[in-house]
């Protein structure tokens, strides 16, 4: 999210203290100030360094920086494919703000940012909350509470907004991060916007009548989810720079024991909202960890270090780099796409919303609700293309082709971006600019997955090489192995990530047999290829509340899922995926496992997934009815 202030920053010597360690380090810093939440934000690059990747090896972590200008609290991000690690701070810069931050901003280092005149409609409760997270006085962890939510995305976001409506008050929102908002906070690559309608990815109970175009862009989901977390209450139950580092059931007292980087806390509940989208998945390419010249993951993106007139390789052409290429192009020397399988690509239909349907929305709020009624119904007629009869999906595959036709003359060209698949079987990608940056002189498509790295140069699969000042992995996520389940451990110490044995599976997505009160929003087979998520999470809080209200109704301590409910349930699953376009269109995608299975999709109509987690069926439960006291 670079801004006009980016002249701002520091490069030099610094000391870095981490868990009471000191270390001599080599430092590039930038700053900004920011609207959208009122804070000053830093960030920047340390030099690889030897004892770091003793200390930390390729986790996280919080310390404190300081150069000869100041010092700060900061944030260390997993390390690159070079042993760098990305350094983050909100509101104290370890150096002297510049004149791109207004008021307080401006001052001595150390002082914290507040919101500017620049942040409309914003009350700066944001800024308040991130600059607690920064280095002011931290929320504390409270000893014991009712449930216990990891990641304050919109899925956790969304939980603690049912719960209050629910009646329980006592629980927690653990965040890692110094903001709320999840993938929305982390993506600020250049471009990155919602491929979902804007009217459609909100909470039905919170609409937006200002958004700004009809496919929002990264900033106002950003803030979309700062304004929802105020309108609703919720800093009070917020706790940032919480990292959970592992999350074990005692089966004594039914509870889970949470160990984070700032201490311990229990649960009765445990709901984890970490999401598919947030931890980067990076290539095995032998060389890559010794390119000399900058790397990043799109959702990384170093903002601190400029592309203009490099020669730049982007890795992948998924969602995210359809999205950069057209921004970064016009700015390089030299752009090489590297590509290991095309996508089905159809034009992006956006427009400015105007001010009168702005005021419309905010007058007449039925009016916005139709208009996302209208948007649902047309996505959601699309089932059956994607999970029954796939034919359904030609005419849209038709149109795809006469837009490629239309927007690449070159036939060289063209038939490198052509796809071999049915439509549907990968993620269908929506760009009107895509196409025609890659016409651009300074552009080099490659047909070929990257093969090696050598110093500078780059080799694809098929012998092309190329030399490149920085690379940009646009390459998805661990979307299909849940890092977090490798964090959470049940009665016997078996890991979640040891009982799944790398195939997620789940009963209606959101509970796992043997993990007893262990609640995923976006688990297994909860993902959409034409819809809304945010349906999707809405459903599993119906879920997931009326679980809550289970426990409550029957007295139990808790609630463990039965083996053979949720092996029925993902029976179901396999013999619905068959008919799928994932399965039966020709593609190897990221939603199979290694072992080919589909353990992220979810084979039907979102209404039909509604109507499945409607209520908790206290059938598919055993009870667990010993209990040592709870709150509310």
């Amino acid at each position: 999210m670079a801004g006009l202030g980016d002249s701002d920053g520091y490069e030099g010597t610094a000391v870095l203290e981490v868990d009471r360690s000191r270390f001599d380090v080599q430092v590039r810093l930038r700053g900004h100030f920011q609207p959208i939440d009122g804070c000053y934000h830093w960030y920047g690059r340390i030099d690889a360094h030897e004892g770091l990747d003793e200390l930390l090896g390729s986790g996280k972590a919080r310390g404190v920086l300081t150069t000869a200008e100041g010092s700060a609290p900061c944030e260390l991000s997993e390390p690159d494919p070079s042993h760098r690690y990305r350094v983050t701070g909100i509101s104290t810069p370890p150096f002297r703000a510049g004149e791109s931050a207004p008021g307080p901003a401006r001052e001595e280092a150390g002082a914290a940012g507040t919101a500017g005149a620049g942040a409309p409609e914003h009350d700066g409760q944001a800024g308040t909350a991130a600059q607690q997270a920064a280095g002011g006085p931290a929320a504390s962890l409270p000893g014991h509470v009712r449930v216990a939510i990891i990641g304050a995305g919109l899925g956790g976001i969304g939980a603690g907004i049912r719960l209050r409506k629910a009646g329980v008050t006592s629980f927690v929102i653990l965040e890692r991060a110094a903001a709320v908002g999840g993938t929305w906070r982390d993506n600020t690559y250049p471009g990155c916007a919602c491929d979902v309608p804007s009217h459609l990815y909100s909470f039905s109970f919170a609409p937006n009548p200002r958004w700004s175009h009809s496919f929002s862009r990264q900033p106002e989901i950003w803030q979309y989810v700062e304004d929802v977390t105020d309108h609703y209450g919720l800093r009070e139950h917020l706790v940032f720079g919480t990292e959970v580092l592992r999350a074990d059931w005692d089966g004594g007292p039914a509870r889970w024991r949470l160990r984070t980087n700032r201490g311990e806390l229990t649960a009765d509940v445990l709901i984890t909202a970490s999401g598919p989208l947030s931890e980067p998945s990076l290539p095995d390419v032998p060389g890559l960890a010794d390119f000399p010249g900058e790397i990043f993951h799109s959702a990384r993106w170093n903002h601190s270090y400029s592309l203009e007139g490099k020669r730049v390789a982007v890795v992948g052409t998924g969602a995210s780099a359809i999205q950069i290429v057209p921004k970064i192009q016009p700015e390089v020397k030299q752009l090489v796409l590297f590509q290991r399988t095309p996508a089905w690509i159809v034009p992006r239909r956006d427009r400015r919303i105007t001010d009168f349907e702005k005021r419309l929305y905010r007058q007449v709020p039925a009016a916005q609700r139709l208009a996302r009624l209208g948007i649902y119904i047309s996505r959601e007629s699309l089932v059956g293309g994607f999970t029954k009869r796939p034919a359904i999906l030609k005419a849209a595959q038709r149109m795809a082709l006469r837009n490629l036709a239309a927007s690449v003359p070159d036939a060289e060209l063209r038939a490198k971006l052509t796809p071999d698949y049915v439509m549907g079987c990968k993620r269908i990608l929506i760009s009107s600019d895509f196409y025609p940056a890659l016409r651009r002189p300074n552009v080099q498509v490659v047909a070929s997955g990257l093969a090696k790295v050598d110093g500078n140069t780059l080799t694809a699969k098929d012998g092309t090489s190329c030399e490149v000042d920085a690379i940009v992995l646009a390459t998805g996520f661990h979307a299909v192995d849940a890092p977090i389940a490798g964090l959470i451990f049940d009665a016997d110490g078996r890991s979640l990530a040891q009982a799944w044995n790398g195939d997620m599976r789940a009963l209606r997505g959101t509970t796992i047999a043997g993990f007893p009160n262990l609640c995923m929003i976006i688990g297994p087979n909860t993902g959409l290829g034409h819809n809304s998520m945010i349906y999707m999470i809405e459903s599993q809080l119906n879920y997931i509340v009326d679980y809550v209200a289970t426990l409550d109704r029957t007295g139990a301590a808790a609630l463990d899922t039965r083996p053979g409910a949720q092996q029925a349930w993902c029976d179901d699953i396999e013999r619905r995926m068959a008919s799928t376009v994932w399965t039966t269109g020709g593609c190897v995608s990221w939603y199979l496992n290694a072992a080919g299975r589909n353990p992220t999709l979810w084979p039907g109509s979102t209404i039909g997934f509604r109507r499945a987690t409607r209520r908790l069926d206290p059938g598919e439960y055993e009870l667990i009815l010993q209990r040592q006291g709870t709150g509310r």
